[in-house]
C-alpha cells in the first residue's frame, strides 16, 4: 500500500474580514464544478446565493470536458468551489483556475476539509494480476496546481515496436507513444501535479527494449526540464539473464514516477518503494501475450489476430488520480466538513450574511447528524458477512471505512480487447466465493458496468444501483442520495431498510 501523503492545506484567498464584496442583485455569484457540491452550497447560502455548477446533473467530474460556455460561466463567479484531490478532469481544473476573477476565492474543498474533521483516506488498488501493473506517476511540488508535466518518449531500441496507450470507458485507444511510425513531439503522455495514471504497454516482438522518457513541467506559462531516465523492458525473455543483480519487477503495482523536487525519475513501486530506473529490469513475460483485436480503432498495434505482448491498464477508462480517495462525502461526517469550509467562505466575502449563513449551516449539520446514524443504522441491519460492495467504479472507500463494509471489488476488464475467460473467472470467482447477494452499478457509469452486470447474470446475482459523484435524478440533494445508497444496500445484502 502506498503511504498516505496528506495534501498541503490550499491558502484561501478571501476578501479581507469587515470589506463586503460587491455582488449582483441576484446575490453572490457562486459556480461549483459539481451538483453535489452546488447542493451544499445553496442550502448553506440560502437566498443570498446564486449557484452555477459546470458538470451537468447526472455527468461524471471524471471526464467532463468543459465548453467555452463554461468559461463564461466561471468568469462570473464572485466565488469557487471544487473538490479537487483529482477528482476533476485537469481540464476543468484549468477552466477554474484561469477564469474565476482573480479578487475571487477559488476553494479546493478536499484539500481544505481536514481541519474541520475529515478525515482522508489512501486509493488503494489491488487488482490481482499476473504481471507488473505500470502506471505512470508524478510528485513534487508545482506552483500552481494548473501546472501540466508532459512524459515524452526521447529514445528507443528493441527488436520490435512499442505502443503506449490508455484505454477510455468506451474501449476507444488514447495513443501516447508508439515507436512504429518513429520518435516525435506526438509522443507524449501528460499529467496534473501529484497525478498517477494507468496504461497499457504492448511490445510486438520478444527481446530487451530500453525507453527513454524525458519530463518537463509548464507551469504559470514557463516549460523546465524536470529529468530524464531510460526503463528496461524483458519481453518474453527471462528478465534475471538481462542485467546481473537488477530487481526484477513481475507482479504488483508500479509507477515511472517523475520526482519534480529532485528532478530525477524513479520507479515508484507498492511493495519495494522508490527504485533506481538503473537497477531495474521489468518484466513482460511470455504469459502476457494477447491478440490484436479485429477492429479499425486497434490497427495501429498491427494486423487482427497478430500476437503481441501486453502490460494491461487493467481499469477501464481514464483513471487519472491521486494517492488520496477524492471521494470524502461517502462519510456523512466528512460532507460536514465540506459544509463548514463552504460557509467560512461565504462569511468573508459577505460578514452581513454571517447569521444567516450560520443559522442555515447548524439547522443542516443537525440534518446531517441525523442522516449519519440513520445510514449507519440501515448497514448495520446487513449481516456482517455480507457487506462486500463490488461495484463498476472504486468511489466507496469512505463508505465501507465509515460504516463497517468491506470493498471486494469493482470492474477490471482488459481494457485493450475484450475481456478474456481468466478475468471474468476471476470476478466470478469472487463474487462467488463471498457468496455475495448483489453488486452495485452507478447510472452514470454505464459504459463500466457491461460484465459486472454479465457476470452478476450468469451467477443469478442482483444487480442494484449506488450514486457516488451524481445525485440521483428523481431526487437531487446529498441527503437524498445518501439515504438512498444506505437503503439500497441494505435492501440488496440481506438488511432491512
Amino acid at each position: 500500500m502506498r503511504p498516505v501523503r496528506t495534501a498541503a492545506l490550499l491558502s484561501l484567498t478571501l476578501a479581507a474580514t469587515g470589506c463586503a464584496a460587491t455582488h449582483s442583485a441576484d446575490g453572490i455569484q457562486v459556480v461549483v464544478t459539481t451538483e453535489i457540491i452546488k447542493d451544499w452550497a445553496e442550502i448553506v447560502g440560502g437566498d443570498r446565493v446564486e449557484v452555477e455548477t459546470i458538470v451537468p446533473p447526472g455527468g461524471d467530474p471524471h471526464s467532463y470536458e468543459p465548453s467555452p460556455s463554461d468559461a463564461a460561466t466561471v468568469a462570473r463567479a464572485d466565488l469557487a468551489f471544487t473538490n479537487h484531490l483529482l477528482l476533476e478532469e485537469h481540464a476543468l481544473i484549468k477552466l477554474f483556475d484561469s477564469n474565476v476573477p482573480e479578487d475571487a476565492p477559488n476553494i479546493s474543498l478536499a484539500e481544505n476539509a481536514e481541519p474541520y474533521g475529515a478525515k482522508l483516506i489512501p486509493l488503494v488498488e489491488d487488482v490481482g494480476l499476473d504481471v507488473v501493473w505500470l502506471g505512470f506517476g508524478v510528485r513534487g511540488e508545482t506552483r500552481t496546481r494548473s501546472a501540466e508535466i508532459d512524459l515524452r518518449l526521447t529514445g528507443f531500441t528493441g527488436p520490435g515496436t512499442v505502443a503506449m496507450f490508455l484505454t477510455d470507458a468506451f474501449g476507444t485507444p488514447d495513443v501516447h507513444w508508439n515507436t512504429a511510425d518513429g520518435l516525435d513531439e506526438s509522443d507524449v503522455i501528460t499529467l496534473p501535479p501529484q497525478a498517477h495514471t494507468h496504461v497499457n504497454w504492448t511490445f510486438t516482438e520478444p527481446g530487451v527494449y530500453e525507453l527513454t522518457t524525458a519530463a518537463t513541467v509548464t507551469d504559470e506559462g514557463r516549460t523546465t526540464e524536470a529529468g530524464e531516465a531510460t526503463f528496461t523492458f524483458a519481453v518474453g525473455v527471462n528478465p534475471r539473464e538481462v542485467r546481473e543483480g537488477a530487481t526484477v519487477l513481475d507482479d504488483g503495482h508500479t509507477d515511472l514516477t517523475a520526482d519534480l523536487d529532485t528532478g530525477a525519475f524513479v520507479v515508484r513501486d507498492d511493495e519495494r518503494g522508490d527504485l533506481d530506473p538503473a537497477e531495474v529490469v521489468i518484466d513482460v513475460p511470455t504469459r502476457s501475450i494477447e491478440v490484436v483485436p479485429d477492429a479499425e480503432l486497434f490497427a495501429f498495434l498491427g494486423e487482427p489476430g497478430t500476437e503481441l505482448y501486453q502490460l494491461p491498464q487493467a481499469v477501464l477508462g481514464k483513471h487519472v488520480h491521486g494517492e488520496i480517495d477524492p471521494h470524502l462525502w461517502q462519510n456523512v461526517r466528512n460532507a460536514k466538513a465540506y459544509v463548514e469550509v463552504i460557509v467560512n467562505a461565504l462569511i468573508e466575502i459577505d460578514p452581513e450574511g454571517r447569521d444567516a449563513f450560520e443559522a442555515n449551516r447548524d439547522a443542516y449539520l443537525a440534518e446531517l447528524d441525523a442522516l449519519d446514524a440513520e445510514v449507519a443504522a440501515a448497514i448495520d441491519t446487513i449481516p456482517e458477512a455480507d457487506r462486500q460492495l463490488i461495484t463498476t467504479h472504486d468511489a466507496f472507500g469512505y463508505l465501507a471505512d465509515r460504516y463497517g463494509m468491506q470493498i471486494a471489488g469493482f470492474v477490471v476488464p482488459n481494457p485493450a480487447a475484450e475481456p478474456s475467460a481468466k478475468q471474468v473467472e476471476q470476478l466470478t470467482g469472487t463474487i462467488a466465493d463471498l457468496e455475495v447477494g448483489a453488486v452495485f452499478v452507478e447510472p452514470n457509469l454505464h459504459a463500466r458496468a457491461g460484465v459486472l452486470r454479465q457476470v452478476a447474470e450468469d451467477l443469478d446475482v442482483r444487480v442494484c444501483t449506488l450514486h457516488g459523484d451524481a445525485l440521483p435524478q428523481g431526487a437531487p440533494t446529498y441527503v437524498d442520495m445518501m439515504r438512498q445508497n444506505a437503503a439500497e444496500l441494505a435492501r440488496c445484502l440481506g438488511g432491512t431498510s
